[in-house]
């Protein structure tokens, strides 16, 4: 099998599943001689709970994928043009969508036996807002094969009626001032926390970033345990059937041993009364020998 198809089968599996059936490959293609393949298996990470529900959505509701795709394309078309009417037509179809669909998932996990939380399900949420925002997100997701939930760019979600300001009209006809200054420093005020969540979200990614690469480390280092385990386990095995064939032997040489003592001294026995048979017999000849003289 190639990288494609094993990836292809791995990430079809529960996450529970996928550790040991990937270092299965990996091990089957070591012994093939393909080590460099060995290695690309090796590197194919667990998928969390929540990245798991979303390639199984894609996997087993494919007609799911197209709605998502095309109302992606029309939302950020929307954010570029800033149409205030769209965004908000746009906005409610995104919500319900995305509900609708997360709601599919967590039920496409529970009748295959592995039940998610509501915590998982806002993380598959959270992926599909991810797919709606950036088209690289988007072909991740189609591809079934995510190692972690998605995150949507900053203020994508918050494409609502509330975002798209309507100065209200000067009761004289005349532009008001104030009524124009005050959506000024709205925005401003909006500008100023949109910069403060985009520094927010960077650090948090960061952090996000820094807790996978130990959680690698954690799961590369508890593989190699259970591997020393099971070679250990091994060799455990071996010695503990060595030391039982040991005393097997023991056992026989014992009753060996048992045995042949027995027959010594059946033998030692035998052998006294034959030498005093013998004496008797030697003296008998001795008088007799004397009485014909």
């Amino acid at each position: 099998m190639d990288l494609e198809s094993i990836a292809r089968e791995l990430y079809g599996l529960h996450p529970a599943d996928f550790t040991a059936a990937r270092n299965e490959h990996a091990a089957a293609a070591r012994k093939a001689g393909n080590r460099t393949l060995a290695g690309r298996i090796q590197a194919l990470r667990r998928p969390t709970l929540s990245a798991w529900a979303s390639n199984q959505l894609v996997r087993r509701q494919p007609d799911q994928v197209p709605p998502l795709i095309s109302l992606g394309e029309s939302l950020r078309q929307a954010h570029r043009e800033l149409d205030g009417e769209q965004l908000r037509e746009l906005s409610r179809q995104q919500h319900a969508l995305v509900g609708t669909v997360a709601r599919q998932a967590r039920q496409l996990a529970a009748e295959v036996g592995h039940p998610v939380s509501e915590d998982i399900q806002h993380e598959i949420e959270a992926t599909l807002h991810a797919v709606l925002a950036d088209p690289q997100a988007a072909q991740e997701w189609v591809a079934g094969q995510l190692t972690k939930p998605l995150s949507p760019p900053v203020g994508f979600t918050a494409a609502t009626a509330d975002t798209v300001p309507h100065p209200a009209p000067s009761s004289t006809g005349q532009p008001d001032t104030a009524a124009a200054e005050e959506p000024k420093k709205v925005r401003r005020e909006k500008r100023a926390q949109l910069g403060q969540a985009k520094k927010d979200a960077k650090a948090a990614e960061q952090q996000a970033l820094a807790c996978e690469e130990e959680l690698t480390q954690a799961e590369t280092d508890r593989e190699r345990a259970e591997k020393r385990l099971q070679e250990a386990e091994k060799e455990t095995a071996a010695l503990a059937e060595q030391l039982k064939q040991a005393k097997e032997r023991q056992r026989v040489a014992r009753d060996g041993e048992g045995e042949a003592r027995n027959r010594a001294r059946e033998a030692e026995t035998a052998a006294r009364k034959a030498r005093r048979h013998a004496q008797d017999a030697a003296a008998q000849t001795e008088r007799l020998a004397t009485d014909d003289t």
